[in-house]
């Protein structure tokens, strides 16, 4: 017996090929709108034609389509579902012996397709042409890159704890920095300066220039005080660490999302919460395909005398109310006390309790 039928290979050529439709109909006029609000910044900072095209659009249409990507499936699975029900063919499937449960076979492997696409692009694809994207918006159309920070503390080294009253991006320099070294919960060494600057020449990492430094290192009862105008030091830590530009967690691959969340945590900076929330986002909204599709098959697959109106009245009212959901709970995650995976899964959780129930009560 093929694992594939006729059947199956019909549903998977119907639910995609209505999935990447919506996806393209969407989002001609997403561009067009897109377009008309910010030609004027493109015109008035002398874009290039091929940079619009190439540099901004070819990477906005595929973070947009990821983004409303839980959108499109309701409205495939529900609409071309409508349709075969509105034509007996879902009656005459079940009728024929085939249960809700096999019906699902083709719908899940979709679900499969679309989720595995949705991972691979935000994890993969999608950061790196956001990357030439936001560059893009901030040569010829909004500045968001940051370029000053105040009160950075970080831990550089197990221990050692650093801290710049104000850090100015322009000429890479901070201002009143300090270095405390502990050992047994013991301040051991204490180092101040007027000014610490970023050394980019040569190409060396964590390279700082230190402007009238002192450093006291405390020696049990003992002080010993050493001064001087300037000094060249390593120290485990670079401008990136704090200068967080707005929608910088896109621009990362998932493992490199990985990489920044656990040395950041290492370093007991706080401001990271955005960053798990995109890492577990991405997978939550793979799995969420299955969620979506699930509910949009158990709404649509009776025949109803009102046709398909009332059930793609249903399907956007849930998914609007999904994609509404996950950025309430993602603001829980940011502003509150909720732990980031779990504001994200938070939807799916629910999602998938209402999938259960609207498949034991649909018609098998």
């Amino acid at each position: 017996m093929k694992f594939l039928s006729r059947i199956d290979r019909y549903i998977i050529f119907k639910f995609l090929g209505t999935y990447f439709f919506s996806i393209a109909l969407i989002l001609s006029i997403a561009v067009v709108f897109d377009l008309n609000e910010k030609i004027d910044n493109f015109v008035e900072h002398n874009a290039p034609i091929d940079a619009i095209i190439f540099d901004y659009y070819l990477n906005f249409v595929p973070y947009f389509a990821n983004l409303f990507s839980a959108l499109f499936v309701f409205i495939a699975v529900i609409f071309f579902t409508s349709k075969l029900a509105e034509n007996s063919e879902i009656i005459a499937m079940f009728s024929c012996g085939m249960s809700l449960k096999r019906l699902m076979r083709p719908y899940m492997i979709s679900a499969a397709v679309i989720g595995i696409l949705s991972y691979g692009l935000s994890s993969y694809i999608i950061p790196r042409g956001s990357v030439v994207r936001l560059e893009f918006s901030e040569k010829y159309y909004k500045k968001k890159k940051v370029d000053h920070a105040r009160n950075i503390q970080m831990a550089v080294e197990p221990n050692v704890i650093a801290y710049i009253e104000r850090y100015e991006d322009y000429n890479k320099t901070g201002y009143r920095f300090s270095l405390d070294k502990f050992e047994d919960k013991k301040l051991v060494s204490h180092l101040t300066a007027r000014s610490i600057t970023y050394d980019t020449i040569g190409g060396a990492q964590y390279k700082w220039k230190l402007k009238e430094y002192m450093i006291r290192n405390l020696e049990g009862q003992r002080e010993v005080i050493t001064s001087g105008k300037s000094m060249d030091t390593i120290i485990a830590m670079e401008p990136a660490d704090f200068l967080i530009m707005k929608n910088q967690q896109e621009t990362m691959t998932s493992p490199e999302l990985k990489a920044y969340i656990a040395k950041q945590k290492a370093r007991g900076l706080a401001n990271i919460k955005e960053f798990e929330i995109e890492y577990h986002k991405r997978i939550a909204m793979a799995f969420a395909a299955f969620i979506l599709t699930t509910i949009g098959l158990t709404l649509s697959c009776k025949k109803t005398k009102g046709g398909m109106g009332l059930n793609l009245g249903v399907g956007l009212g849930l998914s609007f109310s999904y994609i509404l959901f996950q950025t309430v709970s993602s603001t829980f995650a940011v502003n509150g006390n909720t732990p980031p995976m779990v504001a994200v899964w938070i939807p799916n959780i629910l999602y998938t309790i209402i999938a259960v129930y609207l498949y034991i009560k649909a018609p098998k």
